[in-house]
């Protein structure tokens, strides 16, 4: 599957494998892919971020993933609709981190040894990256692209969708930037 990735895809690939070793976790997620993507400079993916208005390094989305990481991986809309039922999330935090320290809940285990072996990607991560060979194939084109997959993130429900959203970074805009006004169709 990989030799039809570009060098710009692997390495998103490679870097959220890092950014997993680098907090402890357990498994590559969607967000690492977000990270690493959010490093690539000069490639298509880049282009389409900063041609959308985020800044070079991406902050505010960082921001954003570094606070649903304190909620526990929640998005907003699920800390919204746990509040509907009487949770607040913020005051769980809270306690928690009283309790066991900011950042309690993320999940990190920096500095409390880290997990021995290869990361796993987990079900967020492979369906990025399936999505981004789904849609790569879509717009017709030979090699997946670190466009395709923040294509991909754009689309799958969650953090990495709604950080990117709240920025104007949504599937259909990516796709007027990179493919022109009249290409935007669904990638399946």
């Amino acid at each position: 599957m990989f030799e039809r990735f570009t060098k710009d895809a692997r390495a998103v690939v490679r870097g959220a494998v890092e950014y997993a070793d680098d907090a402890g976790a357990r498994t590559v997620d969607a967000e690492h892919l977000l990270l690493a993507l959010l490093d690539r400079e000069g490639s298509r993916g880049s282009f389409a971020l900063a041609a959308l208005g985020l800044d070079e390094h991406g902050e505010p989305v960082r921001q954003a993933l570094h606070d649903a990481r304190r909620r526990a991986g929640l998005s907003r809309a699920e800390a919204d609709a746990l509040a509907g039922l009487g949770i607040d999330v913020s005051e769980i935090v809270s306690r928690v981190e009283e309790t066991h320290g900011v950042g309690a809940m993320s999940g990190d285990r920096r500095g409390k040894g880290s997990w021995p072996g290869r990361r796993a990607f987990s079900r967020s991560a492979k369906d990025t990256l399936e999505k981004a060979l789904r849609t790569a194939a879509a717009h017709r084109d030979r090699h997946l692209g670190d466009e395709h997959i923040l294509l991909a993130l754009t689309v799958r429900p969650g953090v990495p969708a709604e950080a990117l959203a709240d920025h104007g970074v949504t599937y259909e805009s990516v796709t007027r930037v990179l493919y022109g006004g009249g290409q935007a169709r669904a990638a399946g």
